[in-house]
């Protein structure tokens, strides 16, 4: 493969893989519809179409990652999930995904459930569910919201260019001889630096909003710290 690309181009995966994963990102997008609306008030609605907006700008800045000969982009799926939830992130990259597909040849169009099930969903799921841990075991400061949002970003990266292995050993066009292990650790190893990066983004980005509006940050909203459990007296006892 020339490029380590997470943009799947039309070609590279079979389509009858292709289809299937179509169905399974039109599924799940359909679930994050239905419970997106839940979330969904006056806060969320244009703070969704803000992220969004500004998920397409910053992927179209790329910073170089020379070990590896390629560059990389946000791809959003942690930023997205901090500031506006998991459900309705999951759909702000998809819009992404879409329009780049569309308008600039971004990614094959008949790759698009390919390409959003990687970025879109798994991206964003995972992102999430660090977030949710991190969240409830670091301290709600700066400090702690930066290493969630930096970890949780990286470790989404990573884990979207796993499901592209996946996708190539389901239905790849190209024979890579067997060396799938090969595949993976290179995706993961280009990825891991293109994580850093958008980490760096992430934590930048959220820390910044939480400090003039941190009502605007989903995460911190819905996500309730730990409860400590209540001290027993020392001496004494209840009646």
């Amino acid at each position: 493969m020339d490029t380590l690309a997470m943009h799947i181009s039309n070609g590279i995966i079979d389509g009858p893989v292709a289809a299937i994963f179509a169905a399974l990102a039109l599924a799940a997008l359909v679930f994050c519809v239905l419970r997106g609306r839940r979330d969904l008030d006056d806060r969320l609605a244009p703070m969704a179409g803000l992220v969004a907006a500004f998920i397409f700008a910053v992927q179209m800045l790329n910073f170089p990652i020379f070990t590896a000969g390629v560059s990389g982009h946000l791809l959003g799926g942690a930023l997205a999930a901090l500031l506006v939830g998991p459900w309705v992130g999951a759909l702000c990259v998809a819009v992404v995904l879409v329009v780049q597909a569309l308008v600039f040849g971004d990614g094959g169009v008949a790759m698009l459930g390919l390409n959003i099930t990687n970025m879109a969903v798994l991206g964003t799921a995972a992102a999430y569910l660090l977030i949710a841990l991190l969240l409830r075991v670091l301290p709600r400061t700066p400090a702690g919201l930066s290493v969630t949002a930096f970890v949780s970003a990286l470790v989404s990266v990573v884990v979207a260019s796993q499901g592209f292995v996946l996708q190539y050993w389901l239905g790849g066009t190209t024979d890579l001889g067997g060396n799938l292990v090969g595949l993976a650790g290179t995706m993961a190893g280009v990825h891991v630096l293109i994580g850093i990066g958008e980490g760096l983004i992430t934590a930048t980005t959220v820390v910044t909003v939480a400090k003039v509006r941190p009502d605007l940050v989903y995460a911190l909203r819905a996500l309730k710290p730990a409860t400590p459990a209540p001290a027993v007296p020392a001496t004494g006892g209840a009646r």
